[in-house]
């Protein structure tokens, strides 16, 4: 595997760290959990990491079966047109897409592991198939024919990356207890009145991806 696909991988999953249910479950968690908040914000970020994980294992194993045959025309003239067309169109339709309010990050009704766990896999069930990034980065390690054992551990740590922010929230919180509950609240308000910049963002960068790929920059 050369530098330049760890790299653009890398800067996916740095992409995706910017999850608003990851963020936003985690600062609810940490303002709202008087006990086992290190318990319950874990289980979370597990199920979530998890979810993603065997997600990425089921569809690069599914994918080499259909990419394998057909590898070498990716390389083509065709191939990298497409690329372009689809990387132009996501480029330029993430400065158009309308800004809304949302209801701000799924909250658990109850903060106990089980519903915990069920949080973490409805947020991931509904946030799948929007995940551009991850859907991005296992296409780039499906066409160039990676090895299992060199996509399995850079796919585990595409997924660690991903709910960083969530363990560096818990980190700072029982560093900086008394400082942090401020800084937590401002999170929350922002979140809970966030617009539609965060899949602008992401249509943004894949799309830039795309283009470079595509060999147009």
């Amino acid at each position: 595997m050369n530098i330049e696909i760890m790299l653009v991988i890398g800067a996916l999953a740095l992409l995706d760290m910017f999850s608003p249910s990851i963020i936003g479950v985690s600062v609810y968690v940490l303002l709202v959990a008087k006990k086992q908040q290190i318990r319950l914000l874990l289980t979370y970020l597990m199920t979530v990491a998890l979810f993603y994980f065997s997600t990425g294992i089921f569809l690069m194993l599914g994918l080499g079966v259909i990419f394998n045959p057909i590898s070498n025309l990716l390389d083509s003239y065709s191939a990298r047109l497409i690329m372009t067309i689809v990387g132009a169109a996501l480029f330029i339709g993430s400065w158009l897409v309308p800004k809304r309010k949302t209801n701000g990050a799924p909250k658990p009704k109850s903060l106990h592991v089980s519903s915990m766990v069920a949080l973490g896999f409805t947020t991931s069930i509904l946030e799948v198939a929007t995940a551009l990034p991850y859907f991005a980065a296992i296409g780039i390690l499906t066409s160039n024919q990676i090895e299992f054992y060199e996509w399995l551990p850079l796919l585990a740590g595409y997924n660690l990356i991903m709910i960083a922010p969530g363990i560096i929230l818990l980190c700072f919180h029982l560093l900086f207890r008394r400082f942090m509950n401020k800084p937590l609240r401002k999170i929350q308000t922002l979140f809970d009145q966030r617009t539609s910049s965060t899949l602008s963002w992401v249509m943004f960068f894949v799309g830039l991806i795309l283009l470079i790929n595509g060999g147009m920059i």
